[in-house]
Parts: structure tokens; sequence; C-alpha cells
């Protein structure tokens, strides 16, 4: 499957953003899906999952309570709404998908086989 991130871009502290990841090629609703971010001079982190058809979600300690991930399957779809956002959210933010036949999430990028190009969110202090 080929992915497609979008909706970075820069705001204040305290601001919002709902990220989106465009997926092309297989029927979406194979795949689990994810949400990883990558910090300047950081390694990347887990931010938020979702299971295949969308019952099941997880979340990094870290944006619990703030980020929302969520899928429309009709439109090839997962948005990441992401709120309070603060300056240690400033990242690139990837989404990764890869194939499953059971409702399982995961949480680790080595799991995911297929990833987008990246957004770049940035939240000024």
């Amino acid at each position: 499957v080929q992915l497609q991130a979008s909706g970075g871009g820069l705001v204040q502290a305290g601001g919002s953003l709902r990220l989106s990841c465009a997926a092309s090629g297989r029927t979406f609703s194979n795949y689990a899906v994810g949400w990883f971010r990558q910090a300047p001079g950081k390694e990347r982190e887990f931010v938020a999952a979702i299971s295949r058809v969308g019952r099941r979600r997880d979340y990094a300690e870290s944006v619990k309570g703030r980020f929302t991930i969520s899928r429309d399957n009709a439109k090839n779809t997962v948005d990441l709404a992401m709120n309070s956002l603060n300056p240690e959210d400033t990242a690139v933010y990837y989404c990764a998908a890869r194939p499953t036949v059971t409702g399982a999430l995961y949480d680790h990028s080595d799991d995911y086989n297929g990833w987008g190009q990246g957004t770049l969110v940035t939240v000024s202090s």
C-alpha cells in the first residue's frame, strides 16, 4: 500500500492540527495503521495506532487525552487530530501500515512495512 501524509504546519502552543494519511493500492481495511514521529536528534517514536476496522486504538502516554486517531476505510484515510499541542510535539510525523487479518494493534516501527513520506509539525512557544 502507498501512503501519503499531509496536514502538518506551524502552530502556536495550545493550538490544534489534523494530520491525514491517504492510502492507495490495496484494500485499506486489511491494514492496521500507526502514526510515528521523529524529532530532530531523536529516534522515531510511536504516537498512535488503530486496528484495521477501527475498533481498537492505542496511544503513547505523552499524547493520551490530546490526540485522537480515526479512520475511514471508505475513503482510505487515517487521521490524527492533535489538540493542546506543545513544543515537545514538534517533529516529522509519519504514518505506517501493515497487513493484518486480526484486530491487533502495533506500536513498534519494525511491525510496519509501508511508510508515508512524513509531514512536519512545528509548535512554537
